[in-house]
């Protein structure tokens, strides 16, 4: 889930399997950022002002191709709501995560050169998947359909955060408000977030995620109000 220094290695490995298919964009193209997409939907009202055209959202099989974790707000306010927890915090967590591209097909390339990989727009591991799944709705659902099924994702990624709340102290003794706890959870597991909530400092890596939820958090917010 976290944006390793190891990233840049894989990734360029993974880009050139991905470049490989036929339908893939020119070898140009970042590793960091998505492959544009190759056809332009117009919008389906005319913009109200004479500035830039408002940007469609992409739908079907090329959602990933103009990706913005904005596009899931109703799906992320339905995942939140059945889970009992922050909406806020489910999309500052899609942002801070959407870091890498989110093609299916790059995902599955980054899969075979990856011994741990994190899948899907959440960036979830396979452990934290299959512990979350026991006992909830999509148990019959598997960590591999992650990249292909970005609802599947922002519902498992809900009801982590979910479990992960129900982890920590009672009565943490740090200035981290609960959802930057919870968050770094995500980011760096539940001992880590419990070692937090008990004073312990995070570590680079750690705030690094941290100062992105919080330069996440108003756009978070505003996602959700827009939708």
């Amino acid at each position: 889930m976290s944006k390793g220094w190891w990233w840049l290695a894989i990734g360029a490995v993974a880009v050139a399997a991905w470049a490989a298919r036929p339908d893939s964009p020119d070898a140009e193209t970042s590793a960091d950022t998505p492959p544009a997409s190759t056809t332009t939907k117009a919008p389906t009202s005319a913009p109200t002002s004479t500035g830039s055209k408002p940007k469609p959202k992409p739908t079907g099989a090329d959602w990933w191709t103009d990706y913005d974790p904005a596009h899931f707000a109703v799906q992320v306010k339905r995942s939140a709501a059945a889970a009992k927890v922050d909406p806020q915090l489910l999309m500052a967590i899609l942002y801070n995560e959407s870091y890498k591209p989110h093609d299916p097909e790059f995902e599955r390339a980054w899969l075979r050169i990856d011994s741990n990989p994190a899948l899907g727009i959440a960036n979830m591991h396979r452990a934290a998947f299959e512990d979350t799944q026991r006992g909830s709705r999509f148990a019959g659902r598997t960590w591999e359909e992650l990249p292909d099924h970005p609802e599947l994702a922002i519902e498992a990624a809900a009801w982590h955060l979910r479990d992960l709340a129900a982890r920590l102290p009672g009565k943490p003794r740090t200035d981290l408000k609960k959802h930057e706890l919870i968050a770094l959870g995500y980011n760096a597991g539940q001992g880590n977030m419990r070692a937090f909530a008990r004073g312990v400092k995070p570590g680079p890596q750690a705030q690094s995620y941290l100062d992105r939820l919080r330069d996440n958090w108003d756009k978070s917010g505003e996602a959700l109000t827009t939708s």
